[in-house]
């Protein structure tokens, strides 16, 4: 079991790191979220490239429901996979869609905390608030979404991320903001709300970092925390410039080829 295991870590690393695609993971890597942590957790440790920051997935409360979980989970989020606003990002048929997020700026010291997090104490740590897209897809060839751990087992499945303009965080609301995503190339318009992010973007965040902390995770330098799509997983239906727009926050936009 343990050399199989390897073998199949091997096999998505090796495709996560050179951007390709490799038939399936066997189902009992997949299906329960606790083995596709397991997994995860070996695929990331075989990664020797810097870490930016950590996204929290599974944030829609309607989606855990549909596929009987209780909470998210969290993955890493390499350097190499995050840009600047207005980049490019080269997509596939395996790609799922984009996602338009609230993501934030963490100070490394947090990881010096010896108090559990709490919405109280995390906020002195926090830098910058800004809107975020997300490409998300499968470095494997399977579309949908089945089990919670479809998406854990292939790096939260996690293809980009484009960072918007940062603000100083000054305790910003982001309850109840209204989101929209757009490509009006084709005449694609999709809005969303902050508050279908696990409660809200900042019950996310304290997620993420509540997570970090049980697994006695580090990082050396300050970290992006990526808070959970409020649109959904919206379908690529055309190339061309998405736009994202967060009230009060921001704009963040890509160009998909």
């Amino acid at each position: 079991m343990n050399n199989n295991l390897n073998k199949y870590a091997n096999r998505i690393v090796n495709a996560f790191l050179k951007n390709k695609i490799i038939s399936p993971l066997p189902s009992r890597y997949t299906k329960k979220i606790s083995e596709a942590q397991k997994f995860r957790k070996l695929c990331e440790s075989k990664i020797q490239k810097p870490i930016s920051g950590f996204k929290a997935a599974g944030t829609g409360l309607p989606v855990l429901k549909k596929l009987k979980e209780k909470e998210p989970f969290y993955a890493s989020v390499y350097k190499h996979n995050v840009l600047k606003n207005k980049k490019t990002v080269k997509i596939n048929k395996f790609t799922m869609g984009i996602e338009l997020e609230v993501c934030y700026l963490i100070k490394k010291n947090f990881f010096d905390l010896k108090q559990k997090a709490s919405k109280k104490n995390i906020k002195k740590f926090i830098v910058h608030i800004a809107p975020c897209i997300e490409v998300v897809g499968y470095r494997q060839k399977k579309k949908g979404i089945k089990t919670l751990g479809d998406l854990c087992s292939d790096f939260g499945a996690n293809v980009k991320f484009v960072i918007g303009p940062k603000k100083k965080f000054k305790n910003q609301n982001v309850k109840n903001l209204k989101t929209k995503i757009f490509n009006k190339k084709i005449n694609q318009f999709v809005n969303g709300n902050t508050n279908t992010v696990y409660i809200n973007p900042m019950n996310s965040l304290l997620f993420v970092l509540k997570k970090l902390q049980k697994d006695k995770i580090k990082n050396k330098t300050n970290f992006y925390v990526f808070t959970g799509s409020s649109v959904g997983v919206v379908p690529i239906l055309g190339k061309g410039v998405y736009k994202g727009v967060i009230d009060n926050l921001g704009s963040v936009s890509t160009k998909i080829s």
